[in-house]
Order: structure tokens, then sequence, then C-alpha cells
């Protein structure tokens, strides 16, 4: 009981309470409102580059918040422009897609930015692979900002706009208060040593709790704040770590491997197949359950495999193939919170979402297995 106990106070659970926390700073300050406007400005009111500016800033913000609060937020801008649009146009369509297309496929960059990530890393870390949170970014920024360019072109070619311009009223402030302020420096800080962990030797983990500590003692945090953390997906995740938990204690995973002959399974048929499992399941279920259930089975038939994946760069392909895998399922307006948020605002049928979310879920499974074998092979995962 002490080793399933431990599961729901685990260091990653911590890693995304700190997530969490500096997502709540940053909307009670307006720094999410701020920083939207800021970044959105670059990109003019051309049709065609606003879409990507909403593709890139809500990429980047499901990067460190909610992929869910991101979506809602950025929609909420997106609600009079899309009035404003053409009846008859479908670029209101693209623009509609583009916020869940973003906000998935933005959640893969950091390891805080969806739970199948976390989830990957944690059972990496106990087969004794440490990869940082610098380190994750590294690989997988560069893959996600190329699949939200791809993503742009698709939505332009499925889905042209007539409007010739675009005018964006996104309205809100930064609070100029010295609690504010103190957030705003907490907020830096924390991200910068989350990406120099490796520099500094501080974890994640620990760096986590930096919000949580400062915004508790100048009184940004409050109790009632506590209540809009996403306890059931922090328990869900935990409840995945528990799993691997029992079917470690029971001997069940060891039962596993003697029953089926993993071993003699190609390499290569065993990493890919275990991704497109994940990634068909993940677009019928959460993919933080998804996760729960395929990682911790994988983890311990990867590990007694792991001569059989060391080509391809052993368990963390794997792995960390899962992670993708998860974060791609994105088909059906159930699919995630972000998908079922764009749907309510009636400007997608469903089939429209089918298309592209097939086309982004090929896309990124073959761009993404290249990468990660090409990264494993070359010895990167260490």
């Amino acid at each position: 009981y002490k080793s399933l106990l431990h599961c729901f106070a685990d260091p990653i659970i911590m890693l995304f309470i700190g997530g969490f926390i500096l997502a709540i700073a940053a909307s009670k300050t307006g720094l999410d409102l701020y920083l939207a406007r800021v970044m959105l400005k670059p990109f003019g009111k051309n049709p065609k580059f606003v879409l990507l500016g909403f593709l890139m800033v809500t990429g980047i913000f499901s990067m460190f918040l909610s992929n869910t609060a991101t979506a809602a937020m950025m929609l909420t801008f997106l609600g009079p422009v899309l009035k404003a649009l053409p009846a008859d146009g479908k670029g209101k369509t693209a623009l509609a897609l583009a916020i869940p297309i973003a906000a998935n496929v933005g959640g893969m960059g950091t390891p805080i930015g969806t739970p199948p990530n976390a989830i990957a890393l944690k059972y990496m870390s106990e087969i004794g692979i440490e990869i940082g949170f610098g380190q994750w970014m590294l690989f997988m920024i560069p893959f996600t900002l190329l699949l939200l360019f791809l993503a742009w072109i698709m939505l332009l070619k499925l889905f042209p706009f007539k409007a010739k311009e675009i005018n964006l009223n996104i309205e809100g402030e930064l609070k100029k208060d010295w609690r504010s302020i103190v957030v705003y420096i907490t907020f830096i800080c924390t991200v910068l040593l989350w990406v120099l962990d490796k520099a500094t030797g501080v974890n994640a983990n620990v760096v986590a709790m930096l919000p949580v500590g400062v915004c508790a003692i100048i009184g940004v945090l409050t109790k009632r704040d506590l209540e809009e953390i996403s306890w059931s997906v922090l328990w869900m995740v935990a409840g995945g770590f528990a799993l691997g938990v029992g079917l470690q204690e029971t001997g069940l995973a060891q039962t596993l491997i003697d029953v089926i002959p993993f071993g003699s399974w190609p390499a290569l048929i065993m990493v890919i197949g275990s991704g497109l499992i994940c990634y068909a399941m993940a677009n019928f279920i959460s993919h933080t359950a998804t996760a729960s259930l395929l990682v911790p089975i994988l983890a311990v038939v990867g590990a007694s495999v792991a001569g059989n994946l060391a080509p391809l760069g052993g368990v963390s392909t794997l792995l960390v193939g899962v992670a993708i895998g998860s974060s791609l399922g994105m088909v059906l307006p159930i699919s995630t919170p972000p998908n079922a948020i764009a749907a309510s605002t009636g400007m997608i049928e469903q089939k429209e979402m089918v298309k592209t979310g097939l086309i982004m879920g090929v896309l990124g499974l073959v761009i993404g297995y290249v990468m990660l074998i090409v990264l494993g092979s070359a010895g990167f995962f260490g």
C-alpha cells in the first residue's frame, strides 16, 4: 500500500501541479492575455498569416499551460472574428480547426505540455534513462514547430479564405502591482530553470515547487485556486503509475513477457506497432488514459528486450513514440477536450475534423518515428 500511495505524490505529479499553478497565476495577473496579444501582433491582418499566428501562439501556450485552457482562451479571441468572416467562406473553419490542432501538437513540446510526456519520462527514469526538461525540448520543439507549419499549409489548401483582412481585438492589460511583478519574475525564472535543468543540476520536478511556494507566500494563490487544478487528470496519471506498480508486484508483467514472445519480434515492428496501437486508442479514449494503460506494460516489455531495441535507440524510442502517438489522436470531437471545445463553436463539421485529424496523425507519426529512430541510432537518448 505504501508503493501504491507513493504514486499519488510522485515527483511527476508535483511537476504538473507546478505547471497548473503557473497557469493560474498567469491568468490572475493578465499575463496570458498580454502574451497572446503581443505574440499575435507581428502576424498582421492578412488572413493567411493570422491563421499561422493562431497555430504558433496556441502551440507555444500549450507547451507550458493546459491545452484545454489554452484552446478555450484562444477560441474566445476568435469568437468575434468568426462571426465577421463571410458566411460562404471556408476560412472560419480553418481558424476554428487551428486551435485544437495546435493545442494537441503544442503539448508535445515540453514534459508538462501533456500527461503522456510525463508518463513516458517517469518510466524511462525508472529503468535508468534520464531525459531532462531542456533535453526533451531540444528534439520535440523543432518537431512540433514543423508539424504546426505543415498544419498551416494543410488548412490553407483545404479551407481557403475569402476575406482580405482580419482584425483582432484582444483586450486585457498586465497588472502593475508588486504581487503581479513577483509573478512575472517567478514565471520567467521557472521556465529558464526548467530549460536549463541539465546545466544547473536542479531537477525540473523541484523547480516546479518554486511557483507554488512563491504564489502561496505572496497571496496570489488561494484555496479557491487550488480547486481549479485538474485533480482528475493528476489522479489519472497517478493511477497509471499505480497500475505499473501492480504489474510489477503481482508478477503480471513477467507473465506477459513469458506468454508473448516479444523477444522474437523485429525491433521496428515493436516500436512502430506500439505507436499505431496507441494512436488508434487515443482517438477514442483520453490521451492520458491511453498512455497510462500502455506505457507501464511497454516499459517492462522494452526493458526485457532492450538488446533488440538498442539499434533503434532502445526503450526511449519505444516510450517516447507512445507519447507522440497519444498526443496525435485528434480525429473526433471526443478525442480531446480542445477538439470538443472547437466543435462546440458550430463552425466545424465532423467530417472536416476527421479529415484534418487523420492527415495530422499520419504526418506526425511518420515524421516523429523517423526523428526518434535517427536520434536513437545516434545515441541521443544515452
